[in-house]
């Protein structure tokens, strides 16, 4: 455990800001030179490959590119080709593997047979000396720095900014949008006491129900991880489509559900989903816009004015990412160091 609980964790968290600018001013024109090689093998199909975390990142890169580049994207099961050996063509298909250590032996088997299979294949990591960078024809450096903490947070927001300048680069842009990210950033992070205060209404929850839609799916996910994996708490994450079909019937008035509102088509297609859990009584809060906020019983207002919904996702992981931390802190546990995990997960 960390001489103060939590102290790698927060400054991790508030290291994000330098970490995003430092990625736009110095990583950008690799990940352009990288876009513009792979765009001109015009891939048919996209395949990405990652766990845990950088999972969330990759269901992120999904959306990117089957909106922002017409392509169909799916997430790999890795253990077809490392436990049943299959060998499918992928002559033609771009191969995504998301991974902040670049360590995992199934990532790094996963991405040398497809590679051996035809595909062209990208690895994003935190660590350009990794076997993962190494098996790969492609590689994109997060430029995170080292993370110490367990809970993965910067690499998290870094991967996301990543892929999102690969995508506007294999669309031929340079992704001067994201510019306003580490002003943003810093201003969210500064608001640490707004998330405090909502995090003592979750000290003594038995479970959690976090929900979203389109782009902040991958959000909604990532934050049910970070609790679970700090402070314990049983976090369900659901696309808010899915809530509705059966999972809502466990929400009553007692049930704490966290909606990640992006503030764009996602939101408009979360609207039901959100009258619905009023309509229940659900001790519901609200990361996203300020009319979303002050209709629910509590909530995160982010700063979300002319930023393009695919950004979103950026800002809206990180009162999350505090609050997993604050919660953590109030039911007296370390997130520094969740028990029984490892920095790198070493599956085959």
């Amino acid at each position: 455990m960390s001489e103060q609980p939590g102290r790698i964790m927060a400054c991790e968290i508030a290291e994000q800001p330098a970490v995003l600018w430092h990625l736009l001013e110095k990583g950008a024109p690799r990940i352009r030179e990288v876009a513009t090689a792979i765009a001109a093998r015009r891939p048919r199909f996209v395949l990405l490959t990652a766990r845990g975390t950088s999972d969330n990142a990759a269901l992120y890169a999904k959306y990117l590119m089957e909106i922002e580049l017409g392509l169909p994207c799916g997430l790999t099961s890795m253990s077809t080709t490392t436990a049943y050996e299959a060998r499918p063509d992928l002559t033609d298909v771009l191969v995504i593997t998301v991974s902040q250590s670049g360590g995992s032996p199934d990532l790094v088997a996963s991405t040398k047979a497809a590679r051996e299979a035809g595909a062209v294949t990208l690895a994003v990591t935190n660590n350009p000396a990794s076997p993962l960078a190494a098996v790969s024809e492609f590689h994109i450096d997060v430029l995170a720095g080292a993370e110490k903490a367990l809970p993965a947070t910067k690499t998290y927001t870094a991967s996301l900014l990543s892929l999102y300048l690969f995508v506007q680069g294999m669309r031929g842009n340079d992704g001067a949008a994201a510019k306003v990210l580490p002003d943003l950033t810093a201003d969210i992070l500064s608001r640490r006491d707004e998330v405090r205060q909502l995090a003592s209404r979750y000290r003594f929850a038995e479970r959690m129900v976090i929900t979203s839609r389109g782009y902040g799916y991958s959000s909604a996910k990532e934050a049910a991880l970070k609790l679970m994996e700090t402070s314990y708490i049983p976090a369900l994450s659901y696309s808010g489509a899915d809530l509705l079909h059966g999972p809502l019937a466990m929400v009553d008035n007692h049930s704490p559900v966290i909606a990640v509102v992006a503030d764009g088509k996602g939101g408009e297609a979360l609207q039901p989903v959100l009258d619905r859990l009023l309509d229940r009584g659900a001790d519901l809060v609200v990361v996203g816009p300020r009319s979303q906020v002050e209709a629910a019983s509590a909530g995160f207002v982010l700063p979300t004015a002319g930023v393009p919904e695919e950004l979103q996702p950026v800002l809206e992981i990180l009162p999350l990412q505090i609050l997993a931390y604050e919660v953590t802190i109030a039911r007296g546990q370390d997130p520094d160091a969740p028990r029984a995990l490892a920095k790198i997960t070493e599956t085959h």
